[in-house]
């Protein structure tokens, strides 16, 4: 037999324990789970009213109170809870993870705590160096009370206390202050805390003799009349958010336990801000800061609101994207939606001044909605050659609805278009173009056109061809001038008179003029590349008004250099006009140009002068 596999199997070593460094697992708790150290109070006034939740499961009538005590760097909680007994302080408080969630009798409550990771008191020592519990246990009458005592070097101490240290059920927790923390367990700040986390709480919860709870929610008060009503909502949105609302949006959602009101902005923010909703948790405030409570479409509006279906992440500062959440934020927005449509029916002025104010984001829910852009099309207000429109009167107005997709198109054509009746709509505004594209699908038999230099170009009036004639060499010099930009002229009588030149491009145009100049630049391969997209793409136009009396002014110069200088002063000031952004070879030519003009205006015929 092989002498290896003759030795005898050696006996595995006994499994071993993890050791937990609890002042490295506090300094990781409070730079990586919780946002601020407040959060003590409020995994405090959480143990305590779960406490007194899992008491009442069994005694309906038992008695729900909270008090909390600070003085001196100290801070004292009772609660009339379930209490613990010895038995239970040595499996549940000694051992980090485990939650009295899970104590015998007490897993058919648990739908109706707060908590649910079992961190617990540890939280505590984010403000406090040595933790004291004294508690009776409600489960087991005849337990004497029990101590648990603990410092933040891990060590943990367990004793039987005399039945007169706590006579009645329940709990008291004792803390004292971590050197620099004694501020967190000032009185002032603890009644601040405790308001601020506990104002929704079912419970009688009191800081000394200072109410901290404050029931019915403003949302569940009853109210004179609606006027009293929205009067009160805002007083509270004022003190909450530190803002007057435009109005204050009901937020009742049964199947998911949501009640709670949105207050509207009373000034536009930007649709990439993100809104921080004040989310209860079962009257416990579980974040104020809430992102993805609301589609993206409403942020227009501040929440606050109380739940009981919604999961909290691990530190209980922020909620668990899932189907629930995601069920959630679809009813909210449908109930968002649902006041703009009864606004539009019944409320035409609320609604005008929270159009004046927010139309960007009812333009962005009626992106995808089009029952709210059908119920909107009265009201949402457009950039129109008419004025500003809705787009249901503008097309009553036009028989085609034209559009620009940038406000440098529409500023190009403006003037002119309004001048030949063309009506026009700036689509350079965000979401604007999509929804005047969408027109047809809710209002039917509507035309939409996206407006191009060639449909500008036909509503101008054609220049006699004996006109045109007599200024072909004109123009011939012009067009030789402004070739090598890409740019064509033409000849066309339009008003208003007073504009001498227009120039009139699109995206295709501009495509083929990036196209053009980036192969001017680019070596002998792409070069080639570039030059096989060349095609037949258009190329912009200056048109040139001969009603204005510059311009036929400039017609019958014989000078062709003098015409070109001209020409290209005219393409300049046409692109200014149009508030166009200038290219490099743009701005040489303004320059090119106006020190040609300047040296025309200034030259000199004595014949003498080329002598000198």
């Amino acid at each position: 037999m092989d002498s290896q596999t003759s030795q005898p199997s050696q006996a595995s070593p006994p499994p071993r324990s993890f050791q937990v460094d609890l002042r490295g697992l506090v300094d990781l708790l409070s730079h990586h789970l919780y946002s601020s150290p407040k959060v003590y109070l409020r995994e405090l006034l959480q143990n305590a009213v779960d406490a007194i939740t899992a008491r009442r499961a069994g005694e309906p009538d038992a008695p729900a109170r909270v008090r909390l005590y600070a003085e001196d760097g100290t801070l004292r909680i009772e609660d009339s809870g379930i209490g613990l007994t010895e038995a239970d302080v040595h499996s549940l408080l000694a051992t980090i993870g485990r939650s009295s969630k899970r104590a015998d009798g007490l897993e058919s409550a648990r739908s109706d705590f707060l908590g649910r990771f079992g961190i617990g008191l540890l939280a505590c020592f984010l403000v406090a160096e040595r933790i004291r519990v004294v508690s009776r246990s409600a489960r087991t009458p005849g337990a004497p009370p029990v101590e648990w005592t603990a410092s933040d070097d891990g060590s943990y101490r367990v004793r039987t206390l005399p039945e007169d240290a706590r006579t009645e059920p329940g709990t008291t927790v004792y803390l004292e202050a971590r050197p620099g923390a004694a501020d967190w367990l000032a009185a002032e700040r603890v009644l601040s805390l405790a308001r601020d986390f506990g104002s929704l709480l079912p419970y009688d919860v009191r800081v000394g003799d200072e109410a901290v709870t404050d029931l019915p929610a403003p949302w569940d008060r009853p109210y004179p009349g609606p006027a009293a009503r929205r009067v009160a909502l805002a007083r509270h949105c004022h003190d909450l958010f530190g803002f007057t609302p435009l109005d204050s949006i009901e937020l009742d959602v049964p199947l998911a336990g949501i009640r709670g009101v949105a207050y509207v902005l009373p000034s536009a923010v930007s649709p990439a801000q993100r809104a921080g909703h004040r989310v209860h948790l079962k009257g416990m405030l579980l974040t104020e800061r809430a992102e993805q409570l609301l589609p993206d479409w409403a942020f227009f509006v501040r929440c606050v609101l109380d739940t009981d279906s919604l999961r909290p992440t691990a530190s209980r500062e922020s909620l668990y994207e899932d189907e629930t959440l995601a069920g959630v934020r679809e009813a909210l927005g449908e109930r968002i939606r649902s006041w703009l449509t009864e606004l539009a029916a019944g409320d035409p002025e609320r609604l005008g001044a929270f159009l004046a104010v927010h139309h960007l984001g009812v333009k962005s829910l009626a992106r995808h909605d089009r029952e709210m852009l059908r119920t909107m099309l009265p009201w949402l207000p457009f950039e129109t050659t008419d004025g500003p429109l809705s787009l249901e009167e503008f097309a009553r107005r036009h028989p085609v609805v034209h559009f620009t997709r940038t406000v440098e198109e529409f500023r190009q054509v403006a003037p002119i278009a309004s001048a030949q009746g063309v009506g026009v709509v700036n689509g350079g505004y965000t979401y604007d173009s999509e929804l005047v594209e969408a027109l047809p699908s809710v209002r039917a038999g509507t035309v939409v056109a996206e407006l191009d230099a060639d449909t500008v170009t036909a509503h101008l009036d054609a220049v006699d061809p004996a006109v045109e004639l007599a200024l072909s060499g004109f123009l011939g010099a012009a067009r030789a001038k402004l070739d090598p930009l890409g740019c064509d002229v033409v000849l066309r009588a339009f008003h208003p008179v007073s504009v001498p030149a227009l120039h009139l491009d699109d995206r295709a145009a501009r495509h083929e003029q990036a196209r053009a100049e980036a192969e001017e630049q680019a070596d002998d391969l792409w070069a080639g590349i570039l030059g096989s997209l060349r095609g037949s793409a258009p190329r912009a136009r200056l048109v040139l008004n001969h009603l204005n009396p510059l311009i036929r002014r400039i017609g019958s110069l014989d000078d062709r250099e003098l015409i070109g200088t001209a020409t290209e002063s005219l393409y300049g000031q046409a692109l200014l006009m149009a508030q166009r952004p200038l290219r490099p070879a743009d701005s040489a030519l303004l320059n090119r140009a106006f020190l040609g003009l300047l040296e025309w205006a200034t030259h000199d015929d004595d014949p003498e002068e080329g002598h000198r």
